[in-house]
Parts: C-alpha cells; structure tokens; sequence
C-alpha cells in the first residue's frame, strides 16, 4: 500500500484544508458537499474541476462569490465530462510540451439528472475515450434542483412532482438505472459506489481512483431533505440505512473485479429504509 492510498485518519483529515469552504447556499443538511468535501479531502494532489448544472453548482458559486478553492468550470447540464475531458487533454499536450511539470489531477461532480440521462451521453464518451479523469455523481434520486421530477435514478414507486403517487398510479412505474454496472460495462479501470455515511470508505476509494490511471466513476448516495420530505438531521442516518439494507451496497469493480468493500453485520429490512 503506498502513502497515496492508505487510509487516512480523522486526525489526519481534521489538519486537511477545506477545500469546499463556507458560504454556499446548500440546503441544511444536504449530502452533496459533504461528499464534496471529503473527495477534496481525501488527496493533496492539484485539483481542477468541472460541475454540472444542478444544485451543487447554482449553490457554491452565486455572481462572484465561490465556496470553491479550486480551479472549477462551471459546465452546462449535460457536459461536465466532455469540458473536464478537454482540459485533462489540454494538460496532457501542455505537459508533453514541457510546459507544465506538476502533477494535476481532474475531477467531474454531477448530479443523478446531469449523470444518468441529460449528460450520459457525454460520460460515457468520455469513460471511452479513456481520459485520465474521476467523475463523481451525487445520487439524490431525482432531479431535485429543478422541482424534485423524477429521473431515471428515481427509484420504482417513488412520489415526484411527474409522477406523483395517488389511487390509480402508486409513484414511477419504472425501475430506476443500475449506472454504477452500465459504467463497469465501459470495461474502465476503476468504478465504485460509496456513502458520505461511510466517509473512511468513500474517502479511501477516491484516494485509490486517484492513483490509477484513466477514466474512474464513482456514485454516491445523496439523500434530499426537500424531496424526500425527511429532517434536516437525517443525512448520515439515512445513508447508513441504505447501505445496512443493501439498497446502496458498497462495492468497487477494478480492473472487472468486483470486491464488496462493506458488509453490514446484519442485513436490515428494506422497509426501515424506505
């Protein structure tokens, strides 16, 4: 194991910069920049990012001000890794040039909606394509930022504003997108799906996807308080229970080998999550 990717500790963590600062406008409670947080957290390499349209991205930079403090693009719903595929391209000329020597490292954040259907297209050219990238999709199960409509990452049943439940259609009909397989599909080097509630976990996986070369995908479950009508408080307990239901299993496929990183002590029923 090298110091690259050994496990960090909370002692460890608590010296790290924050990256992702105060004075967003995330709900309170909100998953995403926590798992923002801790993938920034989890290396000290130079990091470059794009960031889909969605409520990460209209809540960390508002007209001048930005949580950020990394170089970070703003890209349209559906092309965060197309842009982050053209700079890691433009990097890779530049160094080959010799005109840039440090090691820099590009990351992809998008939401379910700008992940599994508007930017899929877009993602899965460039997992092809092999871009030395890491995409992360923060799964909150619907298209929260623009009025909590279902997405194709809604699970089966689910009450939304385009498929609301009542007496004759009970939620979406459909079953939600296995992505995290579809991405494995791509026959990339690293895939993974993690929780914030797990952060030793999620922050390990992302120090591994780091150290490998090519494209890496990694979804995160992200519980919305807003649209998933829950307290503001039920964050982490509402990822644990997903992961202790097997609902979001915790699991990584490198190299077409899948390896469960987590096993719960007892699998719980369904119905404590849902």
């Amino acid at each position: 194991m090298t110091t690259a990717t050994k496990p960090l500790t909370l002692k460890e963590l608590s010296k790290k910069e924050d990256r992702l600062t105060h004075g967003h406008r995330m709900c309170s409670g909100c998953g995403a920049p926590i798992i923002v947080k801790q993938v920034l957290m989890a290396t000290d390499y130079p990091i470059i990012a794009s960031n889909a349209t969605g409520c990460l991205e209209v809540s960390t930079c508002i007209s001048e001000y930005t949580a950020w403090k990394i170089p970070w693009i703003h890209s349209a719903f559906e092309n965060a890794a197309a842009t982050i595929s053209g700079v890691e391209t433009m990097y890779r000329a530049l160094k080959k040039k010799g005109k840039i020597d440090k090691e820099i490292k590009f990351i992809a954040f998008g939401g379910d909606g700008g992940t599994y259907d508007i930017g899929f297209q877009s993602l899965s050219g460039a997992m092809e394509r092999g871009h030395d990238m890491l995409y992360i999709c923060y799964d909150n199960g619907a298209y929260m930022n623009t009025g909590i409509q279902r997405s194709s990452a809604t699970p089966f049943g689910a009450d939304t504003t385009t498929n609301p439940a009542g007496s004759v259609i009970p939620g979406k009909l459909q079953k939600r997108k296995d992505l995290t397989r579809i991405m494995a599909a791509h026959s990339i080097p690293y895939v993974a799906q993690a929780s914030p509630a797990h952060w030793s976990d999620l922050i390990k996986k992302v120090r591994k996807a780091f150290e490998i070369k090519g494209p890496k995908f990694m979804n995160v479950i992200s519980p919305c308080n807003r649209g998933w009508r829950t307290r503001t408080d039920d964050q982490v307990e509402l990822c644990r229970s997903a992961v202790n239901t097997c609902y979001w299993p915790l699991y990584e496929v490198e190299d077409g080998v899948t390896k469960i990183t987590f096993k719960p002590k007892e699998k719980k029923p369904i119905t404590e999550f849902l």
